[in-house]
């Protein structure tokens, strides 16, 4: 059987290309007017999207929503899909919603996987901070454990860019965007 990869325009696909296009593969990224099409994921990066949905379902305000793999549409040619997004809950339409805007989201979170370590480290934080994302939270493995080390970042308003604001590797605890205590060794019990 052969296949009939779908001709980008001249100019790129937009964020409504995205949503119309026939079968697209689930998980289908916008990434500067070209389709991204997700790799299958690791243990490591279910285990943690997990762990991080649920430990910040554990104290997230009445106003806020939990979210993954959702697509964000930051511009009509980008529309990326964070592992984890926090939403503000007046922006979510419904069971049929498929993406929100980037207005709406108050933390992403990229869990880096193998195949997409430089738009998890590079083009994805650039383009949030640019949409105006306030938080954003890089996930990566390390240490002899394998365990997850989490990057907090926040947006500078006089920049437009995100600082690092701490590295936890055992247990994140904030108080920004809300209150978040997320024990990460728990990892271990999934």
């Amino acid at each position: 059987m052969e296949r009939h990869w779908p001709r980008p325009p001249v100019d790129g696909y937009t964020v409504d290309d995205l949503f119309t296009l026939p079968d697209l593969p689930r998980h289908t990224e916008l990434i500067d007017g070209s389709l991204v099409f997700a790799s299958p994921q690791n243990n490591f990066h279910a285990d943690v999207t997990y762990l991080l949905v649920n430990g910040l379902r554990m104290t997230l305000p009445a106003e806020l929503k939990v979210r993954r793999d959702m697509t964000v549409i930051l511009d009509r040619r980008n529309g990326p899909e964070p592992d984890v997004s926090v939403i503000r809950k007046a922006a979510d339409t419904g069971p049929d919603q498929m993406s929100y805007q980037a207005t709406d989201v108050l933390l992403a979170i990229e869990v880096v996987s193998p195949a997409s370590e430089s738009r998890d480290r590079t083009t994805k934080p650039w383009k949030y901070a640019a949409a105006g994302i306030p938080h954003f939270w890089l996930v990566d493995m390390a240490g002899p454990d394998d365990h997850p080390v989490v990057q907090v970042h926040e947006l500078g308003k006089a920049t437009g860019t995100y600082a690092l604001t701490g590295i936890y590797h055992d247990r994140v605890k904030l108080s920004v965007p809300y209150a978040i205590d997320i024990d990460l060794t728990a990892i271990d019990e999934l």
